[in-house]
């Protein structure tokens, strides 16, 4: 009985531990890449919350995404902005980081998640915005 104990609170905390991230993502209706970048959270293990918007701007504004790092969508995980096309392992840093208000991949980089086209990878890096404005690099991805 001891040992059915066991297995059955192994199993229930591995379960656990693969319950899916919930992330939501405001993008427009006719964005593709989009979409693609949403299979990419899912692919790797997140839930994601889709959000059709009519003004992704007032979006972006209301997350305190600045211009600057400004991309396509935006995701929101912890209260916190996801902007672009982060890969999921760097959400995954991003939120290891709770002094980091959002993170982004500024544009629409060749090769980011959601943007493969072929072989075809451009050189992007995700940026951290910390709590008092400064950015720092969280990864930098090179060309291929």
């Amino acid at each position: 009985m001891r040992h059915l104990l066991l297995v059955t609170t192994l199993f229930a905390s591995l379960a656990q531990a693969a319950e899916p991230i919930a992330i939501d993502v405001h993008r427009d209706a006719s964005c593709g890449c989009c979409r693609a970048w949403i299979q990419h959270l899912e692919d790797n293990g997140f839930q994601v919350n889709d959000h059709v918007e009519a003004d992704m701007i007032a979006v972006k504004t209301r997350l305190g995404v600045p211009q600057r790092l400004g991309s396509c969508h935006t995701g929101v995980i912890d209260g916190k902005f996801v902007e672009g096309h982060v890969p999921a392992r760097d959400i995954l840093k991003r939120r290891a980081q709770p002094e980091l208000i959002g993170a982004a991949v500024p544009g629409m980089p060749m090769g980011s998640p959601g943007m493969e086209m072929g072989d075809r990878k451009d050189a992007f890096k995700v940026i951290g915005l910390s709590n008092q404005g400064k950015e720092s690099v969280l990864a930098d991805y090179p060309a291929n």
